[in-house]
């Protein structure tokens, strides 16, 4: 008996001992002056391991048995001792590939550190007249990310130079300035690209740090028009307009007009090669146009008598420029009215507009001329896209809201509302009472798109968005000035 114990402690110390062994070479790798292959056992050959889930022991069988967690990594290919002293060959696959992953994951980091040091190397060297091409190929949020690093950055984004480059870079989409119904003294931005919304600051409302309300004393403008990354402002009492940029707060207030509108007039607004200029116009058929490089109001020619006045203009539909010919949208008759700002041409067509159209408005993609409106039958309500083609002077059909959209406002009494179109991209508000809904529509994709809700300026206890109540489209440009 006491032999019997003692050649039972020997071999579970022996286990332990090739258990210890594997653990160290599977965690560091068999060393080269040391391997398994050249241990020889020095006890009797009768040790042997044919069976390495077996516990039992016999006289002339004693198992060999390894560590449970040695055993599952060497995938039951481990150093094995056959009876009469012969070897079987060690291929223990996982030690060596932890070895290589070990080798690999020391590799790849020498390799970051030494691209991260390269690449640190290589910018340190990239030209200062780079700097701007680069820097113009950001989006809008990361530029004014970069404006914030330094004073020498600040600079270059703020360079007429990098405003150069900046234009010559193609933007994908436009962005929607915007008043809610909640707060209309402030603004909120959208970007379709991020489907973010942004809060601007308007700079001629505040004074001195404080918050005041315009000579008018509402205290409330309106976007209205836009060219350039500058929007055109107008206040309520229609004696004000501003022109600025939201991105920048860069702005400035434009002289009186000669001629003082007390009513409705649609505002549109054009890139010239000297800056911008801006037209209003009445339904009496009066109109000024704004030059910024003289910083003045002017009448080039009178509306002749071929056009019919009163003008019986459209305002639910906003003004729309293509090149230097801005379209206006009038009723009674419907049609639309032309003016052509390099010579002073003034045009009308009478084009009746499609059945059961309503809330319509103009937009423009790529030169066409289009009219979107909604379509009311019955209960069912709907987004319609229609074309105007040159040589018929008719609209056609060439687009409609997906019917899963439709669905939405089946049997509510929905009206629209175009928030800006510039671009191809139409923004749109549908509201019910029950329904409160922000879409984007892509002519050129012809895709529709839902916008977020707006929740800029509320409190975090409202469930639902803003009510937007106007806006205007226009393109972000960090280097226009007012």
């Amino acid at each position: 008996m006491a032999e019997e114990e003692v050649e039972e402690a020997a071999a579970a110390a022996l286990r332990r001992l090739v258990g210890q062994i594997q653990e160290l070479c599977d965690l560091y790798g068999s060393p080269p002056f040391f391997s398994l292959h050249q241990f020889q056992p020095t006890i009797d050959p009768r040790w042997c391991s044919s069976d390495f889930k077996s516990n039992s022991s016999t006289k002339n069988h004693f198992p060999l048995q390894m560590d449970s967690e040695s055993e599952s990594k060497s995938n039951s290919k481990s150093s094995i001792f056959m009876l009469g002293g012969e070897e079987e060959d060690i291929t223990n696959t996982t030690i060596c590939k932890r070895l290589r992953r070990n080798k690999e994951s020391e590799s790849n980091f020498q390799m970051a550190i030494q691209s991260e040091l390269m690449e640190a190397e290589v910018w340190k060297k990239l030209p200062e007249d780079l700097f701007e091409p680069v820097l113009a190929r950001l989006s809008i949020p990361a530029i004014f990310r970069f404006h914030s690093v330094c004073s020498q950055w600040r600079g270059i984004l703020t360079s007429k130079t990098f405003h150069e480059q900046f234009l010559r870079v193609p933007k994908s989409y436009p962005w929607f300035y915007t008043v809610t119904h909640e707060d209309p003294t402030h603004g909120a931005m959208y970007d379709p690209s991020a489907q973010k919304w942004h809060r601007p600051t308007i700079p001629f409302l505040t004074e001195n740090g404080n918050q005041n309300k315009i000579r008018s004393g509402s205290g409330i403008v309106f976007p209205v028009a836009s060219a350039g990354g500058l929007v055109c402002f107008l206040d309520l009492s229609h004696t004000h307009i501003y022109t600025c940029n939201p991105l920048t707060s860069s702005y400035r207030e434009l002289p009186p007009t000669n001629v003082p509108f007390w009513s409705r007039v649609s505002v549109v607004m054009v890139n010239s090669s000297t800056g911008y200029k801006i037209m209003w116009l009445g339904c009496t058929g009066k109109y000024e146009i704004y030059d910024s490089s003289m910083n003045k109001w002017s009448r080039p020619v009178p509306v002749p008598p071929s056009i019919t006045v009163p003008l019986s203009l459209n305002f639910r539909s906003k003004a729309v420029s293509i090149g230097t010919t801005l379209y206006f949208m009038r009723g009674q008759p419907d049609g639309i009215l032309t003016y052509e700002m390099s010579t002073g041409t003034w045009k009308q067509y009478a084009i009746p507009l499609p059945m059961s159209f309503t809330d319509c408005t103009l937009a423009e993609s790529q030169g066409r001329v289009l009219l979107v409106g909604l379509l009311t039958k019955n209960c069912a309500n709907c987004v319609g896209v229609w074309e105007l083609q040159r040589m018929t002077l008719l609209w056609k059909e060439v687009d409609r809201m997906p019917s899963e959209l439709c669905l939405e406002f089946y049997g509510n009494s929905l009206r629209m509302s175009c928030m800006g179109n510039h671009g191809g991209l139409v923004f749109l508000s549908l509201r019910s009472r029950q329904v409160n809904r922000l879409l984007c529509y892509d002519a050129a994709m012809r895709e529709w798109r839902k916008v977020p809700e707006c929740v800029i300026g509320l409190s975090s206890q409202t469930d639902k968005g803003s009510w937007i109540s106007c806006g205007t489209a226009f393109d972000p440009c960090p280097g226009a000035m007012a």
